[in-house]
Formats: C-alpha cells, sequence, structure tokens
C-alpha cells in the first residue's frame, strides 16, 4: 500500500484498533511464554519441585495464545496481510522473544502503510 495513497478514516481506525489489541495480546502471550519457558527450565532441566499454582502457567499461555491468533487474524484481515505474513506472526506466539520482536515490526509495517501516525 502506497503511503501517498489517503486512507479512509474509519478504515484508519478500525486497523488501528485492530493493531491495539494485537499489540496487548502480544505483549501478554510473550510474557506468560517466558514464565512458561522459566517454569519448565527449572522443572526440566534444574529439577526443581514446581508448586501447583505453575501448572496454571501453561494454561494462561494457551488461552492468551488462542487470544493472540485471534487477534493476528482480526489485524491480518483488515491490513490485507498475505498468507506468509499470517504464518510468520501467529507463529511467533510459541517461540520465546518472537512476539515481542514481531509485534515490534508489524506495529511499524501497519503504522506506515495506513498512515496511523497522523
Amino acid at each position: 500500500m502506497s503511503t501517498t495513497t489517503p486512507i479512509h478514516p474509519e478504515r484508519k481506525k478500525r486497523v488501528r484498533q485492530a493493531l491495539t489489541m494485537f499489540s496487548i495480546a502480544a505483549w501478554i502471550t510473550g510474557v506468560f511464554l517466558l514464565a512458561l519457558t522459566l517454569r519448565m527450565v527449572l522443572q526440566y532441566i534444574v529439577g526443581m519441585e514446581m508448586p501447583g499454582w505453575a501448572t496454571f502457567i501453561a494454561i494462561f499461555h494457551g488461552w492468551a495464545y488462542i487470544i493472540y491468533l485471534l487477534t493476528t487474524l482480526n489485524l491480518g484481515l483488515k491490513a490485507r496481510w498475505e498468507p506468509i505474513r499470517w504464518f510468520t506472526t501467529a507463529i511467533a506466539g510459541v517461540v520465546p522473544f518472537l512476539s515481542f520482536f514481531i509485534e515490534h515490526n508489524r506495529r511499524k509495517e501497519v503504522i506506515a502503510a495506513f498512515q496511523l501516525d497522523s
């Protein structure tokens, strides 16, 4: 999408809302994934006994990832992404630290493509 082509204000609003929801979901998913990774390292590599509540970390990450996938789908539809962009964005929620990196890149791309900084 060319940056010289004007974007309708309603479309900008819809894309901005989708981008905000995606960013929130990406960060929450990333934080829970890091917590889950730490928990698994402590339990399986260090051999530390985990408290009962630690099992909820995986459950919370699973639910956060589902929400992340839905927000990725929502933003991808509104931004009209090609399939490879959807796939790489979706897979970022299961690789530690990648959701933060991808969220930053997608945010920059969408802001530029839809002139959201103005």
